[in-house]
């Protein structure tokens, strides 16, 4: 009796490791896919760019030198608005303006590391990443505002914003009217002659320095936050810039002569970096990149508007404006343009021949 126990005994706990050894082998394979998907999405793999939607709070922080109440900042604010309302708050913009996050090459430096910034730049600085984009801040390159916007949505210009992701950099939306630029000075000028000898702020790109020589005067490249006590100081004598953002700057406090020279139709983008932008659902990138247009046309509205206001507004402030023979100043300016040998050949006659079309 003894033996017959023992045996059913040992044959129940044979069969209690046989299930167990069953469950062991069919658990691993039930969720070996799970297993497998980890494995393929390690750190040695690229991450999918552009996530499914999801529920998390994404926040970019927009920095600019501009100040408080000029049209870029109220553009910034309205861009803010629409993007958090359309998002339902998923999209958060925080705005820096007056120079807060640092210079525009800090920047970009950043957001091409993956930092969520968001800053303004245009042909003149994205020039060091793709050398042709440089032509888009060329002196008299186009006659109005129309123009410059049709060049921007140009099959030639899709080819220069797919070198510049490929350098890290994403342009985010174009269509902002920055102004048009004209020259503020401590004394009169009505020719490249009588430039001569007057030090004028420069942004420090090479386009803007070539063509304020050509102009006739001594480019002086500072950030924009320098210009008012460098004016006081009497290191500079004036600077170029749209009405509004001379205005902004109360640069007229020290200067009060404007030469309305109109030497480039200044169209602004909004940059972010590459790897960020890969890092936000598609839905929101969509939606960043549909009020950043929407906030961009009033921006350009806004501009155009203000214009007339700003010229009473500085003439208020005591200061003189000066009609020019623009025809005068857009052939002395010419040259500018066969400096710059890394463009691609016969560049200018490309843009050119898009404008006419």
């Amino acid at each position: 009796m003894k033996r017959n126990t023992k045996w059913v005994f040992t044959a129940a706990l044979a069969l209690v490791m046989l299930l167990t050894a069953c469950a062991q082998t069919t658990t691993p394979n039930n969720s070996g896919s799970n297993t497998n998907s980890n494995t393929n999405t390690g750190s040695d793999s690229k991450p999918e760019a552009n996530p499914p939607a999801d529920d998390k709070t994404y926040t970019l922080k927009i920095g600019y030198e501009n100040n408080p109440g000029e049209p870029i900042d109220l553009a910034a604010n309205r861009w803010k608005e629409l993007a958090e309302e359309k998002s339902n708050g998923r999209l958060v913009l925080e705005l820096y303006p007056s120079s807060q996050l640092g210079t525009k090459v800090d920047l970009t430096e950043q957001m091409r590391s993956g930092a969520n910034v968001i800053t303004l730049s245009d042909g003149s600085f994205l020039s060091d990443f793709v050398p042709d984009m440089g032509i888009m801040m060329g002196p008299y390159l186009a006659d109005d505002v129309d123009s410059m916007f049709k060049l921007y949505q140009s099959d030639w210009f899709q080819g220069i914003d797919q070198q510049l992701r490929d350098q890290g950099i994403h342009i985010v939306t174009t269509n902002w009217l920055y102004g048009i630029r004209h020259v503020i000075a401590n004394k009169p000028a009505q020719t490249p002659e009588e430039f001569k000898g007057m030090k004028l702020r420069a942004p420090n790109a090479d386009i803007f320095i070539k063509t304020v020589e050509a102009m006739g005067a001594t480019a002086t490249p500072m950030p924009l936050g320098d210009v008012y006590p460098s004016l006081s100081q009497g290191v500079i004598d004036g600077m170029e810039n749209p009405l509004t953002v001379i205005y902004g700057s109360k640069a007229y406090e020290q200067a009060k002569h404007i030469i309305l020279t109109g030497h480039i139709v200044n169209i602004t983008t909004w940059i972010a970096g590459q790897k960020y932008m890969e890092s936000l659902p598609e839905d929101l990138v969509q939606i960043l990149k549909e009020t950043g247009d929407e906030a961009g046309n009033f921006m350009t509205e806004t501009v155009i508007a203000s214009d007339e206001e700003t010229i009473e507004k500085l003439k208020a402030e005591g200061v003189t404006f000066h009609e020019i023979d623009r025809s005068v100043f857009k052939k002395a300016v010419e040259p500018v343009y066969a400096t710059f040998t890394n463009w691609t050949p016969g560049l200018y006659d490309t843009v050119q021949n898009i404008l006419k079309e």
